[in-house]
């Protein structure tokens, strides 16, 4: 009897700090069920070992900063199946897309002794960009439990379901008081996409949304809430401009608050 062949996993990385992949290294045992469900073809992070393509799951991590990466992923795409996005640089352009909104010469003027060297785009751009994606994992890292679930998913051959609600639910779940009306402290978590588990908030401090814009966020109203509690118009435009500054609707929001 003929033995099945195990799917061919593959993990990469394009601009970013690793930490999504991380993730998936952190699942510990998890990780020894999906190595036996799967085969690693490739994962840099993880072993030196490479069996080429095509693959049946490309987990991509990471923005496109440089027009060579920009080659890269197109290839990726074309030898892989089904390509999954994992973090909010792969789904948002991560915190380097603040490059979006300056001057990037300038920058690199500041930071580098010899500038002419360096070869990148002026924008960070999500994996989306350039590719069709076939699911996007949120999270700045993104939320291993929903790693898992992806990956089970795809092997079930089903869609993931992973949750589509506001930090502020799961806050309820945790009992938490909400920072804001209890203290005043400045929260995005009504914005932003579940995940994380309400972390800051469970310890009194306000939502960074990590996980970037939940489905239908009423932007605007939470940031006329913020003004109330005494935010200027820059702080608010700088709550929207961290890990998810260049999905749209926080992106569209900090526009209205500044430049």
């Amino acid at each position: 009897m003929a033995t099945r062949r195990k799917p061919k996993l593959a993990v990469w990385k394009f601009a970013s700090c690793d930490g999504c992949q991380l993730s998936l290294l952190d699942c510990e045992d998890e990780l020894l069920a999906i190595a036996g469900a799967v085969e690693i073809a490739y994962f840099a992070e993880a072993t030196s070992a490479f069996v080429k393509g095509p693959y049946d799951l490309s987990l991509v991590e990471g923005s496109i900063t440089t027009a060579h990466d920009a080659e890269r992923i197109r290839n990726v795409r074309a030898k892989s199946k089904a390509l999954v996005t994992i973090g909010a640089c792969a789904t948002a352009g991560g915190v380097q897309a603040l490059r979006n909104f300056a001057d990037v010469e300038a920058f690199t003027s500041v930071v580098y002794a010899h500038p002419e060297y360096i070869s990148t785009l002026g924008t960070s751009t999500p994996i989306a960009a350039h590719v069709p994606v076939d699911f996007e994992l949120r999270g700045c890292p993104i939320d291993k439990g929903q790693l898992i679930e992806v990956l089970s998913a795809f092997l079930a051959g089903r869609k993931p379901v992973t949750p589509a609600h506001s930090v502020c639910l799961d806050c309820k779940l945790k009992g938490n008081v909400c920072v804001t009306v209890a203290h005043g402290t400045p929260c995005i978590g009504p914005v932003t996409h579940a995940g994380c588990g309400a972390i800051c908030p469970s310890y009194d401090r306000g939502c960074y949304g990590c996980f970037g814009p939940m489905e239908t966020p009423n932007a605007a109203a939470l940031s006329r809430e913020l003004a109330r509690h005494g935010m200027s118009r820059d702080q608010i435009h700088r709550v929207y401009r961290t890990f998810n500054t260049a999905a749209e609707p926080f992106r569209e929001e900090a526009e209205r608050h500044g430049s």
